[in-house]
């Protein structure tokens, strides 16, 4: 039914959080530092240099030590893929009446598990249920039964 669509590049769930962290951080500032991803995923600033280095040997970075880095195309490519995955699985939880803390939650969990025809039908199905408000409603009452 659904093909599994090939990765942008595959890479270690630890990689995609930082990956993700970093375009947030570029998105906002226009880069990124060693010291502001070490507190942002709670770890120390060596974990996150040794991470740092790896992910630019992949291509994935532009880094220059002590300048903080960005993402090269590659890298801005696997972060775009994290953040959509990262705003389908919250925009269907969220959907589903969910309490923000229990979406952030969920969302961390998941979103390094989901396949991509998972994905799109999830996506597929909160558009039909946001179509579909009727629908909706009875699936919330359904929720707690």
């Amino acid at each position: 039914m659904h093909r599994r669509k090939k990765a942008v590049r595959k890479v270690t769930e630890s990689a995609e959080d930082y990956l993700e962290r970093i375009h947030e951080l570029v998105e906002r500032q226009g880069f990124a530092s060693v010291s502001e991803i070490a507190e942002t995923l709670k770890l120390t600033r060596s974990t996150v240099s040794n991470m740092v280095r790896r992910l630019a040997a992949q291509g994935l970075l532009n880094y220059q030590r002590y300048r903080g880095f960005s993402l090269t195309a590659q890298g801005l490519a696997v972060a775009r893929a994290i953040q959509s995955r990262h705003e389908i699985l919250t925009d269907f939880l969220e959907l589903l009446g969910l309490e923000p803390d229990d979406v952030r939650e969920d969302v961390e969990g998941i979103e390094h598990h989901v396949s991509p025809a998972a994905l799109e039908a999830l996506a597929a199905l909160t558009r039909a249920l946001r179509k579909h408000p009727a629908t909706l409603k009875l699936v919330l009452n359904q929720k707690f039964t």
